[in-house]
């Protein structure tokens, strides 16, 4: 079948990105697909469920996962425009009425006491281009809390000084985001890279002491993701960094390419259990076009680098 084709008659959230990293659509005709986000589909549909009191879901944090910080999440997957006068609607009223209960009715952007609820509130701001000294906080309790493998555990320090793969991803794509949409800093950047190392140096999914797949689920695809880690989440933030791809990613990449269906297509896999706004594909096991999108724009950065970079 062609796939082009069948990612392109899908939602604007789905077509804007593809038009951007599959067919090399001319920038205005990106930008142009990309504004329907907020207007039609998908985007649209969220930006409506929003209650008056700024919130999601009845809940900063919870219900799962279609509170505010989950919904935010999502929005920032399907790509609606920070600078489009819905996003602006949406987020004046996160900053006037949505807190933290267990802070003391602390302001969302200023983020909760764990690092993986932090990264997620970081990348967050950055995305939604918040500035202050409410996300310049954030950014510091996270360079602060990286840990000496480089990479990050909302366990640490009390009860392990042992990185974890799903807090390190979200650390990850909160640093990326705040050089991408708020300002280059050498000392994030310098983060990010160890924390990038620090998967690299696992292959993205197997014990560095032993070789052994640590946890077989990260080989499955879901989306969205939500807080959790797996090979292609990885792999799609090392695509979106623009570094040059690494040999490491060999094997991650080959185990992409074997996931694939004989009609060219990925499926939905292994999705999180808890509550939806609705439904965007037909389940597990069915043909998927977020992983379908994700996995073609990976295996182009991969097979187009121009020579792999080596390490390990």
């Amino acid at each position: 079948m062609d796939v082009t084709a069948w990612l392109l008659d899908a939602d604007p959230a789905i077509r804007w990105q593809v038009m951007r990293d599959l067919t090399n659509a001319p920038d205005d005709a990106v930008a142009a697909e990309r504004a329907r986000v907020a207007r039609a589909g998908w985007g649209a549909r969220l930006l409506a469920l929003q209650g008056e009191d700024g919130r999601w879901g009845g809940g900063t944090y919870s219900p799962k996962w279609v509170s505010t910080t989950y919904t935010l999440l999502l929005l920032r997957l399907l790509g609606l425009d920070p600078a489009s006068p819905e996003a602006a609607r949406a987020l004046e009223r996160v900053r006037e009425g949505v807190t933290w209960d267990g802070r003391g009715g602390a302001p969302f952007f200023g983020g909760e006491w764990e690092t993986c609820v932090n990264s997620m509130v970081l990348v967050l701001g950055a995305y939604f281009r918040e500035t202050g000294p409410l996300v310049d906080g954030l950014l510091d309790r996270l360079l602060g809390e990286q840990l000496e493998d480089g990479g990050w555990n909302c366990q640490a320090p009390r009860r392990s000084h042992r990185s974890s793969f799903n807090t390190t991803i979200l650390a990850l794509e909160a640093l990326l985001e705040f050089e991408r949409s708020i300002a280059p800093d050498p000392s994030v950047a310098a983060a990010r890279a160890r924390g990038e190392e620090y998967l690299l140096e696992r292959r993205l999914f197997r014990s560095r002491s032993t070789g052994e797949v640590i946890r077989e689920s990260w080989t499955r695809f879901s989306f969205p993701p939500q807080w959790h880690y797996d090979v292609l989440r990885a792999l799609d933030h090392l695509r979106s960094t623009g570094r040059a791809p690494d040999a490491r990613c060999g094997e991650a990449i080959e185990l992409v390419r074997r996931r694939r269906r004989a009609d060219g297509r990925w499926p939905l896999q292994h999705t999180h259990p808890g509550l939806r706004h609705f439904e965007m594909e037909d389940g597990d096991g069915k043909p998927s076009r977020w992983n379908t999108l994700r996995a073609l724009r990976v295996l182009a950065w991969y097979d187009g680098g121009s020579g792999l970079a080596s390490g390990g």
